[in-house]
């Protein structure tokens, strides 16, 4: 009780999917895990101030396929594709395999939760008044057209001496409901007194397949019409105590 689960992981298989998509043998998981991680980091060094909600890995034989999603596609590719050839040529040196790389620009930022959490971040840095930040963040979000969202943040907020988290949120994040679409990000602040830490949660509504509606609602049995079924009448105060029904007959 009490445990935080992470909300992508937990609908993974139910209407969320795995940022890298590839399978391997046992011997080589642990290599193709480790240049995954590579191609993140080197992703965040040479791009990560153009807004990176996601980066997609798809992996088929020695063919490693990159997506980007980022609210400023024109600031990853660059004056004549210059920022993504540069990227490209750093990742051969560094992965083996051909590497491809496309940019794809997320629809609307405002409801996206790991650009919400690295946009407050970025004012936490700028030395913005954390409370003040969250709140417009909030109703930033909740006006783009998302159902819910909480955004926290813990550390030594405003400077305090004691590390203490704040949150606040608007409409309904229901955690625990599977077919809840939920998105989650977190950033980091490097303030000059710690790292304060900031996660935000944007519900977007429930997402009810055909699959999941069968599994949902189970068919009832059918019924004969002929056959009337008799509603079960109360039992009388006189038979649930036989003891003290005796006695008034008794009296």
């Amino acid at each position: 009780m009490g445990n935080k689960v992470n909300p992508l992981g937990f609908r993974l298989g139910v209407n969320k999917q795995p940022s890298a998509r590839w399978y391997a043998a046992a011997k080589i998981y642990p290599k193709l895990l480790q240049e995954d991680e590579v191609i993140r980091r080197a992703v965040m060094e040479d791009v990560g101030h153009a807004g990176i909600a996601e980066i997609e890995i798809e992996r088929a034989a020695y063919n490693i396929n990159i997506t980007i999603f980022t609210a400023k596609p024109g600031v990853v590719i660059g004056r004549g594709g210059e920022s993504i050839k540069a990227l490209r040529a750093k990742l051969d040196k560094q992965v083996a395999g051909s590497i491809a790389v496309n940019v794809q620009e997320v629809p609307n930022p405002n409801t996206s939760a790991p650009l919400i959490s690295q946009r407050i971040a970025e004012q936490l840095e700028r030395r913005f008044a954390f409370r003040r930040a969250m709140k417009q963040a909030v109703q930033r979000t909740m006006e783009a057209g998302a159902k819910g969202v909480k955004i926290r943040c813990s550390g030594r907020l405003g400077g305090s001496e004691q590390a203490r988290p704040e949150w606040y949120s608007d409409g309904r994040v229901p955690l625990q409901t599977l077919r809840a679409d939920i998105d989650y990000g977190t950033a980091e602040a490097r303030t000059t007194y710690g790292i304060i830490g900031v996660k935000a949660w944007v519900f977007h509504g429930e997402i009810v397949g055909k699959k999941q509606r069968r599994a949902a609602v189970l068919p009832r049995p059918r019924q004969d019409d002929n056959r009337r079924r008799r509603r079960p009448q109360a039992r009388r105060r006189d038979d649930r105590r036989p003891g003290r029904a005796r006695a008034q007959k008794e009296r």
